[in-house]
């Protein structure tokens, strides 16, 4: 281990309680979080730093088996501060804010030894360069996980499938049809088709703003592998500048049953399952 990286391992291990004291202060109120999460983050890492220090690391690069100790710290700081709500520059400005008391700890240790001193702090501010950098990276890695995990709980929320009488199911769809979403809205129908045994499947298109060739066809892969599942579809909620914009694009829907109102595709669909509905007397 080269000199420098042996007194700042000494300086964290002798003097790990006031490194992580003048941290905190200087961090102060601009990387956020509280001082008793703070606290446990500071020591977790000077932690980390002093066994990847004492292992050999190289503060060139966090590479190696001699930081994953540290590597893993740094990740479970940025996590918690997505969960946070905190932003990627209060989480690096609280990293970087490691360097102050590495330096004048190095100035206090080695007063003696000036040369020693400058190569330890230009070896601490490159080691906590290259921590604030793996935080930035891993922060914009789980808020982008994070983001791409919501994107698909909405998709799914986006698509209920609703059973609305023995034997009927009604999926209203909401929004733009693309594929993801199509590959979804056909996982979600074919699934509860073959746990309610359903016949017949009506997709409401009554929230959907516009439909042009691409969600025409991904509606007839839909209906396609609804049939192909023995079960029928109606399509309603076709309202008249939807039609005409069929009708101009040459889109054809022959074989498929459509209809203007979800109250009229779910009267057919009664009607084809053999149900009379009455109104009772008053």
């Amino acid at each position: 281990m080269a000199r420098e990286n042996e007194a700042l391992a000494a300086l964290l291990a002798q003097a790990s309680d006031q490194v992580v004291k003048e941290w905190l202060q200087q961090a102060g109120a601009q990387s956020g979080g509280s001082l008793q999460s703070m606290q446990s983050e500071a020591n977790e890492l000077v932690r980390a730093a002093r066994s990847g220090l004492q292992a050999g690391g190289s503060t060139e690069s966090l590479d190696g088996p001699a930081w994953a100790d540290l590597r893993a710290a740094l990740e479970a700081l940025s996590r918690s501060r997505v969960a946070q709500g905190q932003t990627a520059g209060n989480t690096s400005a609280f990293v970087l804010a490691f360097k102050r008391p590495l330096f004048t700890g190095m100035q206090r240790a080695h007063a003696n030894d000036p040369q020693l001193a400058m190569a330890a702090m230009w070896s601490s501010s490159v080691l906590v360069d290259n921590m604030a950098q793996w935080t930035v990276t891993t922060y914009q890695r789980t808020r982008e996980d994070i983001i791409g995990r919501q994107q698909q709980e909405l998709l799914e929320l986006s698509t209920p499938v609703v059973k609305l009488w023995e034997g009927v199911l009604a999926l209203p769809m909401i929004g733009t049809l693309d594929s993801a979403r199509t590959q979804v809205v056909m996982e979600s129908l074919l699934q509860k088709i073959v746990d309610t045994g359903s016949e017949i499947a009506i997709i409401d298109i009554t929230g959907v703003p516009t439909v042009d060739t691409l969600v025409a066809q991904h509606l007839l892969k839909t209906v396609t592998a609804i049939r192909l599942m023995g079960a029928d579809c109606i399509i309603s909620g076709v309202r008249p500048q939807i039609a005409q914009t069929i009708v101009h694009l040459g889109i054809d829907l022959t074989g498929i049953t459509t209809k203007a109102t979800l109250a009229d595709a779910l009267s057919l669909a009664l009607k084809r399952s053999g149900y009379v509905v009455t109104r009772k007397q008053a």
